[in-house]
């Protein structure tokens, strides 16, 4: 009875306190959509950019045009991904960008149901992970402290909310080296820097022909991610896919 109640309520509340828009800080006006976006705006939302085939299959990125042969885009060619298949739900541009960092910069959880709202417009993103284990990117216990939270975990939790049919969030990996921030760092430094920076969780056991699936809130080079999938197949998974919500 809750759940049928709350969007309701949250149309409700909307209408008494509009949010505002994290892109253009305009008002967000909805006038009852149940499936809108509650924190971008109606222009905003249009310039969402979803990922449609073809894409890289290591990073997601769509290819414009026609393809034939291997379906690599020249940012992956030096990756030598350490799972079989990456996807990304959209491009982090604009309206995407404001949201992951409104959630990562600001505290700003309120925008979770969002995303969750942006996966599930991503038939794509669904149909690789329905069913299978999705596993965060861990943070460093000192990050995840100072954040007060894991934006990738938060992510994962609602990506198997929205996917259904037995999805649900496997922690197997720990992050054991506070690594230095990514940000500025080409290619091969951020390799360097996350050498051996994951771990298996203890205790973690797992079938190793499970179906996991890496979930990150942005793919930039990938570094992060292989890193982390290096780790599960010392460990002996052997069915390793990457998902991500923007490509940036």
């Amino acid at each position: 009875m809750i759940a049928r109640l709350e969007p309701t309520w949250r149309r409700l509340f909307d209408v008494v306190f509009p949010p505002t828009c994290v892109h253009c800080q305009g008002v967000v006006e909805r006038d009852g959509e149940p499936e809108a976006l509650r924190h971008l705006c109606a222009r905003c939302e249009r310039e969402l950019r979803y990922v449609l085939s073809p894409c890289c299959s290591a990073c997601g990125h769509p290819f414009y045009g026609a393809m034939a042969g291997e379906q690599i885009c020249p940012h992956c060619v030096h990756l030598v991904p350490a799972y079989r298949e990456g996807r990304t739900a959209v491009l982090l541009k604009g309206p995407a960008r404001s949201l992951v960092h409104e959630l990562k910069y600001h505290r700003g959880l309120q925008v979770v149901r969002d995303l969750g709202e942006i996966f599930r417009r991503s038939p794509r993103v669904l149909d690789l992970v329905r069913g299978g284990g999705l596993v965060p990117v861990p943070l460093h216990p000192r990050k995840e402290r100072e954040r007060e939270f894991n934006q990738s975990a938060l992510l994962a939790a609602e990506l198997a909310r929205v996917a259904g049919g037995g999805t649900r969030v496997v922690p197997l990996l720990r992050r054991v080296v506070d690594t230095d921030t990514q940000t500025h760092r080409d290619r091969r430094a951020r390799q360097r820097n996350l050498k051996n920076a994951f771990a298996l969780a203890r205790p973690a056991g797992f079938d190793p022909a499970q179906h996991l699936i890496l979930i990150d809130d942005v793919f930039t080079t990938g570094s992060t991610l292989n890193s982390c999938a290096l780790a599960l197949r010392r460990a002996g998974c052997v069915n390793l896919d990457v998902v991500t919500l923007g490509h940036g």
